[in-house]
């Protein structure tokens, strides 16, 4: 947090090294989050494109108040709350496109059984309602406490806390229990 807080002065004062290492730090967390929001890989990429953008317009009157990563993590929470708006309004069905995530494997067998699985996984993630998924994205891949995710979805903490909870235990059923917590 400390190196945030130095990062931030930094680019606030004209260091384009700084917002560098800024993007660099974030880009493939927030790449994760958004795709996970989303479902689909390059409307994620727009996503956290708009949040770096939008965070370097607004970075003379920037004030970090706590975490550099949950502050980014929300904003690109809001974005792809607005994407998924947008999409509704112009009643466009998104095509599960998130880019392909590889692990250390050891062959071919056990890259189709991980590419198995996780198509299971994002199928089952798209299924959820959005409040849900967001609740469980935002913990589990953002790293976010439920306080701050409640305050987020603008709603109490037990509320947050079940969102998280029942959109797991949907995960659960829809993957015939194969989701471990």
């Amino acid at each position: 947090m400390l190196e945030d807080k130095l990062l931030i002065w930094r680019f606030q004062g004209g260091s384009r090294d700084a917002f560098r290492r800024i993007y660099e730090k974030y880009e493939s967390f927030l790449l994760t989050l958004a795709a996970n929001l989303l479902g689909d890989g390059s409307a994620a990429e727009d996503v956290v494109q708009d949040v770096f953008v939008s965070f370097v317009q607004s970075v003379e009157s920037f004030r970090l108040r706590g975490s550099l990563k949950s502050y980014l993590a929300t904003c690109v929470a809001n974005r792809a709350r607005d994407c998924i708006r947008k999409r509704q309004r112009h009643r466009t069905i998104a095509v599960n496109d998130a880019g392909q995530m590889i692990s250390d494997i050891n062959g071919p067998v056990q890259l189709v059984i991980n590419s198995e699985e996780l198509q299971k996984l994002r199928y089952a993630m798209t299924q959820l309602p959005y409040d849900q998924r967001e609740a469980i994205v935002l913990h589990l891949n953002g790293d976010l406490k439920f306080r701050q995710i409640a305050k987020l979805q603008k709603v109490s903490i037990k509320t947050a806390q079940s969102r998280y909870r029942y959109g797991l235990a949907k995960l659960r059923s829809n993957l015939n229990g194969e989701v471990k917590k």
